[in-house]
């Protein structure tokens, strides 16, 4: 009998020792399909540093169908990966997301044109159609259109959009002058379609003074109420930017993690690499940690959007420090 209730009682420390050290889950919701835009993520799950903080990770991945604030709103996500434009919109529009971590310091935005059209400055824009990515990656461009003055409203003064699809058909068909491009994805797709980089002129959002900081990490400010939510946000932050420094430091091997992950099987190693050695430009100089710097340029650039501004007043509580301060 005593034997007999040793052993329960073993069992039962045994189980309460492997439910203590049972791992936080977090789900992940990407603001695009598997790629080495979220490499850092990819990274952090693959070399165990989720694990190590205690994190049972889920990295869903987005696509054109789906919007990230929607997922987290509807408890489809724990935490989301978002361009600030969109998330500010959607929390003057109601929804308290919040800026927690911002792994991104440079914009990898730009209109890419051919060269044929003559187009060689922004001043060039007038009467053009210019192709133009939307549910929520249209701010940008809005803004820098009204910095220049330029109504979107077509018309030899204006600009007609032509609502882009993520690809770069309109530019190959020439349906439109310039098209939306990245960096290090977009661009790259015209130049592997046959056209050469002496054919082409690109205007990169950020020579352009009108950069807004891209896939920052965003949760509901609610939801930073709970002790235990913050907890997992700063081991989660930390994790991900151990994550993208690896990462920086090592392209060619987490374009392969990416690959790893990419269910679809729609990637490519060429690509995959290509664009991961694109991203570590853009995440270099960030430890995670938001510069309010980049952050009021990014404010002051959405209001000064004339008749139409992306957002319409200086947001409030739209980020914080409290988790970087914390994991960093």
């Amino acid at each position: 009998m005593k034997r007999t209730t040793g052993a329960a009682i073993a069992a039962l420390f045994a189980f309460a020792a492997t439910a203590s050290m049972a791992a936080d889950k977090v789900t992940l919701q990407l603001k695009w399909v598997t790629q080495a835009q979220f490499a850092g993520y990819y990274v952090a799950l693959d070399q165990g540093f989720y694990e190590a903080e205690g994190l049972e990770v889920e990295i869903k991945p987005g696509g054109p169908d789906i919007a990230p604030a929607q997922v987290l709103a509807g408890g489809g996500a724990d935490v989301i990966l978002d361009w600030m434009p969109s998330a500010l919109a959607t929390r003057e529009k109601g929804l308290p997301v919040v800026n927690i971590a911002q792994p991104f310091k440079s914009s990898g935005m730009m209109l890419t044109c051919l060269k044929e059209t003559g187009i060689t400055g922004p001043e060039d824009f007038r009467g053009r159609t210019l192709g133009v990515w939307f549910f929520g990656n249209e701010y940008p461009f809005l803004s820098w259109m009204a910095h220049l003055g330029i109504p979107t409203d077509g018309g030899d003064d204006g600009v007609t959009v032509l609502k882009q699809g993520f690809n770069v058909d309109p530019l190959l068909q020439k349906q439109a002058d310039c098209i939306s491009t990245m960096t290090y994805n977009e661009y790259w797709q015209v130049i592997d379609a046959g056209i050469a980089e002496d054919e082409l002129v690109t205007f990169k959002y950020e020579d352009q003074g009108v950069a807004t900081l891209e896939d920052g990490i965003y949760v509901l400010e609610t939801a930073l109420e709970d002790p235990a939510f913050r907890d997992r946000m700063v081991r989660f932050v930390r994790a991900s930017m151990k994550g993208w420094k690896w990462a920086e430091e090592n392209p060619d091997e987490a374009a392969g993690i990416v690959l790893d992950n990419d269910a679809t099987g729609a990637q490519t190693e060429r690509h995959q690499t290509r664009m991961m050695r694109e991203i570590a430009k853009l995440t270099a100089g960030s430890n995670g940690a938001l510069d309010p710097a980049d952050y009021q340029r990014t404010v002051d650039t959405l209001l000064a959007g004339g008749s139409d501004p992306v957002i319409t007043k200086e947001p409030e509580g739209a980020w914080t420090h409290a988790i970087t301060d914390e994991a960093l």
